[in-house]
């Protein structure tokens, strides 16, 4: 009786086996990028801002971001989806607090300028990691190198406060986070075709939070990089 029942190729389940998963990741990305955008406009606007910038409490939120970034990264496959979801959504709310000092530092209409020239370069690497037939797999390791390079080199001119140093370091930042894009945009959409939709619902919903995680500071992490070509300062 089944003789006649057209079976849906193999490659087609799972491109929208992997269609339906990105859409659940850039869902949970986007929501956090509100969230985090809206509270760092009120922060900024309110007088909440002078508690956080410049006062040890500035710190413990950093401190505390990280710890939420690990711990999330470390735990996911133990803890439940609505803890993870909890999670990230707490870790936006941080990150906009903090985040908040750029609305002192710059004009509202370039911070504005520079998230859309983020969008579109995001928007942009995260097609090329959609469609390219490139294994960009092999990019991995290299991007790692860079963006620990990037790390350790912004720890050091804490100290050394070198301006020719900074502007070095958001120059290969904006290319280490433009590759990750397109590195992490294939990487999750593999893992849509690998058979993560059918796991069950805490699966997806865990695996779409570490991706949305994943791209959420990708994004952020190359505005503030591109903040420093395109920001205009308030003074």
């Amino acid at each position: 009786m089944y003789e006649n029942v057209k079976q849906i190729p193999l490659a087609q389940a799972q491109q929208q086996a992997s269609t339906i998963f990105l859409a659940k990741v850039f869902n949970w990305m986007a929501l956090g990028l509100g969230i985090t955008g809206i509270v760092a406009f009120v922060t900024a606007n309110t007088s909440l801002a002078g508690l956080i910038i410049g006062s040890p409490l500035f710190f413990i939120l950093m401190i505390g971001e990280l710890g939420l970034v690990f711990y999330l990264s470390a735990r996911i496959q133990k803890i439940q989806a609505s803890t993870a979801s909890s999670l990230f959504l707490g870790y936006s709310v941080l990150n906009g607090l903090t985040l908040s000092v750029i609305f002192l530092a710059y004009t509202s209409s370039s911070i504005a300028g520079t998230f859309f020239i983020t969008a579109g370069m995001f928007g942009a690497m995260a097609v090329y990691g959609l469609v390219t037939k490139k294994d960009l797999s092999g990019w991995g390791s290299f991007l790692f190198m860079g963006l620990i390079g990037v790390i350790i080199a912004s720890v050091v001119n804490i100290f050394l406060k070198s301006s020719g140093m900074s502007w070095m370091i958001s120059f290969i930042g904006v290319i280490v986070f433009t590759g990750l894009t397109a590195y992490d945009v294939q990487r999750i959409k593999k893992i849509g075709e690998d058979g993560i939709m059918s796991q069950g619902s805490e699966a997806i919903s865990k695996g779409s939070i570490m991706g949305a995680l994943t791209l959420y500071l990708d994004f952020i992490n190359l505005f503030l990089m591109l903040l420093r070509f395109f920001g205009g300062n308030r003074n």
